[in-house]
């Protein structure tokens, strides 16, 4: 299925006319979902299992990262380093990670799942800060934008969406009596 598009640029006057296959956009919106589930589940359930094998000598913690890997300059750095050592920032760290992987994966509560895993991005992007505004908010390898912000607009881009719909279980949990009378649930959804 080909569909037709055309855009008006209000500043050129000029339009641009593109084709695009809708079949292919929804494949290309699945595979982005399982990538980025996947790579979040990955990164979650890694950090869980040190927590199953029942050593606590082997248990993750993100004390290490938090007291000593942010950047000099980072304007957070004692923000971050008051979390170092919490228990809580741990657990919902690993859950957090591992949950919204899954969630993207099986495409279900993809909104609400993409937004909360947009916003644990954007702490990891506070984290990776070598300097604030006045410094031009330098990263890694640049400028404002790293792999943390990538990651952040591909889920807030996957949750506007409603990637869940696509090859996912939202698309049948859309259907539940359940949701078709709390309309305010498909906003979990997608």
């Amino acid at each position: 299925m080909s569909t037709k598009q055309t855009l008006q640029s209000e500043m050129l006057g000029r339009s641009v006319t593109f084709d695009y296959s809708e079949t292919w956009v929804g494949y290309s919106l699945f595979f982005m979902r399982i990538v980025m589930g996947w790579t979040l589940f990955q990164g979650g359930i890694t950090k869980l299992v040190t927590y199953i094998d029942g050593d606590p000598a082997n248990n993750w913690t993100a004390a290490g990262f938090l007291q000593n890997a942010v950047p000099a300059g980072n304007p957070f750095t004692g923000f971050f380093a008051s979390m170092a050592g919490m228990p809580i920032i741990d657990w919902l760290n690993m859950l957090g990670l591992t949950l919204t992987g899954l969630a993207l994966l099986l495409g279900v509560f993809v909104r609400f799942s993409a937004f909360w895993g947009a916003v644990m991005m954007l702490f990891y992007w506070l984290a990776a800060l070598q300097g604030g505004l006045l410094a031009g908010l330098p990263v890694a390898h640049g400028w404002v934008v790293d792999d943390h912000m990538v990651y952040a607009v591909l889920l807030f881009g996957l949750g506007a969406f409603g990637s869940g719909r696509i090859l996912g279980l939202d698309s049948y949990i859309e259907d539940l009596s359940l949701v078709q009378n709390n309309k305010w649930l498909k906003l979990l959804l997608g």
